[in-house]
């Protein structure tokens, strides 16, 4: 049996591509501040052959702080506007319930919430009122501490009952099961060993019945294995993983170099 989310079809890894309207994100911040500029690149990713294009407007790196909802919002809303204009698949990528209900109005089709709905009281009524699909993603504290948080026993085991237990939430509160898709947050306050275990795990993650996606596309701990500083530098090791991650179990590949996962994709598909 195929499923589907978002209005995809899951019968290939389906590719997210990253568009960061923030002026402080890790890998690119700045480059998309510009909303045309940001416009621009998320119809080039289309043309690149994203399925998703994930539009969001608050930094999530380590030590970021809070963006403010009023300027969270006038960040994104042009872009998922415009993009939605030309029938582009647009998941807003926010924890805000105020952010994601003007974006939805503009014509989003997804909700990526890195806070797995625990920020906002009022995102889970409203993804279930308007039968919206939701990615739910795990992380320990906030960007502010870093996400520092007690160590795993078991990470994979930790992460996955977590996740779990955040969609059967959504789940009895009238969010669609076939509208859940769960992120284990590779790089958000995990050791390089952590995310890499994670990234092996994806077929244990997707056993709860749950597409997964994985988004460790030019992360820190890419830089402390390979040694490359500059984020940017960091995407073949990036194609790599997000490959890996398909072949292991990952049904969403949220990436920033959409031209090269798709191209070693459909190498690895006809090797299969």
């Amino acid at each position: 049996m195929i499923h589907a989310f978002g209005g995809l079809a899951l019968d290939r890894p389906r590719v997210m591509a990253i568009v960061n309207v923030t002026p402080d994100s890790f890998s690119d911040g700045g480059e998309r501040f510009d909303t045309t500029q940001a416009i621009d690149d998320g119809l080039r990713f289309v043309s690149e052959g994203a399925d998703i294009v994930d539009v969001g407007g608050e930094s999530t790196r380590p030590g970021a702080q809070a963006t403010p909802a009023g300027e969270e919002l006038s960040r994104v809303l042009r872009v998922v506007e415009e993009l939605a204009r030309r029938n582009v698949v647009v998941s807003v990528d926010t924890r805000r319930a105020e952010v994601a209900r003007a974006c939805l109005d503009a014509g989003a089709r997804i909700v990526n919430d890195v806070s797995a709905l625990r920020d906002d009281p009022a995102m889970l009524p409203l993804l279930a009122a308007r039968r919206t699909p939701v990615v739910l993603m795990h992380r320990r504290g906030q960007a502010e501490n870093r996400y520092e948080g007690p160590a795993y026993r078991d990470v994979v085991e930790d992460v996955r009952d977590f996740l779990r237990e955040r969609a059967q939430a959504a789940e009895a509160a009238g969010v669609a099961h076939d509208d859940i898709a769960i992120d284990p947050g590779i790089g958000f306050g995990k050791t390089p060993g952590e995310n890499l275990a994670l990234i092996e795990g994806a077929g244990r993650l997707a056993a709860t019945g749950y597409p997964v996606l994985i988004g460790s596309s030019r992360k820190g701990f890419i830089g402390r294995l390979t040694g490359v500083k500059e984020p940017g530098r960091r995407d073949p090791a990036s194609v790599w993983l997000a490959v890996e991650a398909a072949r292991l179990g990952a049904s969403i590949l949220r990436v920033h170099d959409v031209a090269g996962t798709r191209q070693a994709l459909a190498v690895w598909a006809a090797m299969r």
